[in-house]
């Protein structure tokens, strides 16, 4: 349960190598000690993670493992989460991948793997989260979208359709949950510089990871249901919704 002054008191990441969970959990235990649970595939990765937010101010980080695209470990991931560490108060779904768009336009497991990594399998574990935390009664689940799945580009229109699919299965998760006491908020970050964009070059209004973390933060605060960053690329992307498609598919996008 949050405290008496909002903050949350209990986090739990879904992707807890992510480099904006990471950021946006370090802003977090930095204004109060919240304990802190990083569900990854590789908890050996999320070692410093750990140790990262624990030097932070963290009152406690803990590893489980989880596996986006293991479907079937789903419900008992959640159940036995909630279980062991009690209520939480914030989920951070933060998993994802990039893929290569060049080889999974044509190599249909190449397309898969992104797919079910980034919406399968979001979707696969949101559904018991989102009935646990109907139970709780309480909490905030945010997800990181992306501006790549507002209006899907023919740069990388696998990884964009994913994030499409995600992002609109959440705005109605929003729908269905209101009233039961549980808040979600979609973040809209656009080029981001993490691991994952590593080598690529910069699009325009790029942000880092602490600029991601700062507006979660705000968001958070204020109760926002969606969250642009940076805040500009709202309207950009109101206008790139609506151009024609023969235009839009000249763009240099």
């Amino acid at each position: 349960m949050r405290d008496a002054l909002g903050e949350v008191q209990s986090i739990l990441v879904l992707g807890g190598t992510s480099d904006l969970a990471r950021a946006t959990c370090r802003a977090l235990v930095r204004e109060r000690h919240a304990r802190v649970v990083l569900a990854a595939r590789d908890t050996v990765a999320a070692a410093p993670v750990a140790d990262e937010l624990r030097a932070a101010g963290a009152s406690a980080v803990d590893t489980v493992v989880f596996d986006a695209t293991d479907f079937a470990s789903h419900d008992a991931f959640i159940r036995a989460t909630f279980e062991g560490f009690g209520d939480i108060d914030l989920v951070i779904v933060a998993f994802g991948v990039l893929g290569d768009q060049a080889i999974a336009e044509h190599d249909s497991k190449a397309a898969l793997e992104i797919v079910q990594t980034n919406y399968t399998g979001v979707v696969s574990v949101s559904v018991p989260l989102a009935e646990r935390l109907r139970e709780q009664g309480h909490g905030t689940i945010v997800l990181l979208s992306s501006i790549a799945g507002e209006r899907v580009r023919r740069a990388n229109f696998v990884y964009g359709s994913s994030k499409a699919g995600v992002d609109g299965y959440y705005q109605g998760l929003a729908a269905a949950l209101a009233g039961s006491g549980v808040h979600v908020m979609i973040v809209r970050p656009g080029f981001v510089a993490t691991k994952m964009t590593a080598g690529m070059k910069a699009a325009p209004l790029a942000a880092q990871p602490d600029d991601v973390a700062a507006a979660v933060v705000r968001g958070l605060r204020r109760g926002q249901e969606v969250v642009w960053v940076p805040p500009a690329l709202r309207s950009v992307m109101m206008v790139l919704r609506h151009l024609p498609r023969a235009v839009f598919r000249r763009l240099p996008v």
